[in-house]
């Protein structure tokens, strides 16, 4: 029976864009189906860190190893994607000194470097450290931009021959007895949608072999075919500050506990995390007392963060997996490590394997695993090299070192987007045309956005993932309407007026948890510019639903 792919992905977070590339580089025709954006889901709510395995050393040896071995690769394949700030574990006085002796010899015995600094080193390394700080251990963590890995990855697997398609939701697995041979999607409406199909309509498509790659979602997926994958997803907040208060990865050097890390990205510092176990990944409580509790507990390690300005917070789900028979109660003791579920030798039926558990750090090592055994499934004898072949972008770091002026840039943003687009830095920036900063708050340029447009459409929200535009302190509100003007005449008024609705709800999301002090007034000045100038408040000319402030009618003056 001739089926319309031979490799079906399903999600195209960190691991399912990993797995297209790695099956795309070794030959098979691959599918991957996106019910949103790619890294719609956990992916696109993370702190940004990339593991040394410190983190993990003394609780989860085998996922430290596992992450120091792809921290070295991924500093290698997607070092446009990296930033190698260094961690820090910091000892507080309360802090036991037993905890902080088994970390250094754990992370000694999963060979992740390590050094002992003194209280006053440690404050050299970062000044706004607690005075009171007794000492640290030094680890290689660094910071990852995980919309950037994850988009590099989907280009490479459509250079070798992938099919993405987004904003296709599975909506039902196609099983025929005890073989599971496709799927049935519901195609969105959403702008940028990478599929021709008609918003609304469903289709069936049929493979070879399917991967269930949907990380806190594979329970429900799995339910679909009456599989039962014990997922237990895990929610945490991060709360975003307005600028890098610290430059190296700071957390907290003491067994399990909520907010004890401090993660310096782009501009920002990301605060994290809590660990709640939830019911559905998609409907849980995002409450404010998590967020003030990020602030509390992290300024007992830098003070400065309780004067500081919290510009938004977000909330992410972990797809912990439970193996049956463990019975853990507490979500913080469930392994971080990553399983392999062959559904024909778990359940007898085949067709069809997941893939669970696991990290942003070793999501590559995740789809090494997996494709190794589909090829095994479909007789296809093939190596990986994705170790070894870099991620588009990542080549000739340095391009741009002796020329950055060519461009008509100020040096800072040229710097900037060299490191978002690596090796393609020449091929985009080099145009004839004006080439201003749209986003004044990260660096962006208009040669950066109309690049993004053209691989992600009208959806202005593919394009802040690809380029940061809108991400930075103002959130969107000096550069949201610059991204849209961009998209005519290629674009309708009707076509960009949503565009740029869903890119103000997206902002205004994360904003509405963050609504004290300054970043207050900042909110409302965005609110009175988009309304004053663009009647985005209440647009009776628009067929488009008014974008909602809710928050600002809580009588503030």
């Amino acid at each position: 029976m001739a089926h319309d792919t031979e490799v079906l992905v399903l999600g195209g977070g960190s691991t399912g864009c990993g797995i297209a590339r790695d099956l795309a580089m070794r030959g098979l025709e691959v599918t991957l189906v996106e019910r949103g954006n790619l890294t719609d889901g956990t992916t696109g709510r993370m702190h940004g860190l990339l593991h040394s395995g410190g983190r993990y050393a003394v609780s989860d040896q085998a996922s430290a190893i596992e992450c120091i071995e792809e921290n070295k690769i991924l500093r290698d394949i997607a070092g446009h994607c990296v930033e190698m700030t260094g961690g820090l574990f910091v000892q507080r006085p309360e802090d036991p000194d037993e905890y902080f002796q088994e970390k250094l010899e754990g992370c000694r015995e999963c060979n992740i470097p390590a050094r002992v600094l003194s209280g006053r080193e440690a404050r050299t390394v970062e000044p706004y450290l607690a005075k009171d700080v007794k000492r640290a251990i030094q680890v290689p963590d660094g910071a990852i931009d995980p919309f950037r890995l994850c988009v590099a990855n989907a280009i490479d697997a459509e250079r070798h021959g992938a099919r993405i398609e987004t904003h296709a939701e599975v909506v039902d697995l196609l099983r025929n007895g005890d073989d599971i041979y496709g799927v049935e999607v519901r195609h969105d409406s959403g702008p940028g949608k990478r599929t021709h199909k008609t918003p609304g309509t469903t289709e069936e498509i049929t493979a070879d072999y399917v991967v269930n790659a949907t990380g806190a979602w594979a329970g429900q997926i799995g339910a679909m075919a009456d599989l039962d994958i014990e997922v237990r997803p895990s929610k945490g907040v991060m709360t975003i500050m307005n600028v890098r208060q610290v430059d190296t990865v700071v957390n907290r050097c003491r067994p399990k506990g909520d907010a004890d890390i401090v993660v310096p990205h782009e501009t920002t510092a990301i605060l994290g995390t809590t660990d709640e176990e939830v019911e559905d990944p998609d409907d849980y409580p995002e409450e404010g007392w998590e967020v003030d509790m990020m602030i509390d507990t992290l300024s007992e390690l830098v003070p400065i963060l309780e004067e500081a300005r919290t510009i938004r917070s977000f909330w992410g789900v972990r797809p912990l997996y439970e193996p049956p028979g463990r019975g853990t109660k507490d979500p913080t003791d469930i392994t971080r490590d990553f399983f392999l579920l062959d559904h024909e030798d778990r359940d007898g039926v085949d067709g069809m394997s997941s893939i669970v558990g696991g990290k942003f750090t070793t999501y590559r090592a995740m789809a090494e695993q997996i494709s190794d055994h589909v090829c095994e499934q479909l007789g296809v004898s093939a190596s990986c090299t994705t170790a070894e072949e870099s991620l588009p972008g990542s080549e000739n770091l340095e391009v741009l070192e002796k020329g950055m002026d060519d461009f008509g840039l100020r040096s800072p943003v040229a710097r900037r987007s060299k490191q978002r687009l690596g090796s393609r830095s020449p091929e985009v920036l080099d145009t004839d045309e004006a080439n201003p900063v749209i986003c004044q708050c990260e660096g962006v340029t208009r040669a950066e956005v109309c690049d993004a447009i053209s691989q992600s459409g009208s959806d202005l929200n593919a394009v802040r993932i690809r380029t940061r535009a809108s991400m930075g302190n103002c959130q969107g509100g000096f550069c949201c309407q610059n991204m849209a003007s961009e998209l005519h005449p290629e674009y309708d008024e009707e076509t960009t007026r949503e565009a740029l609705d869903e890119l103000f709800q997206e902002r205004w999301k994360g904003e509405r948890h963050a609504l004290w002090g300054e970043q207050l007034s900042q909110a409302m000045l965005n609110y009175a510019l988009h309304a004053t100038t663009m009647n985005r408040d209440n647009d009776p000319a628009s067929a488009a639903e008014p974008v909602e402030y809710g928050a600002f009618d809580t009588g503030v003056q």
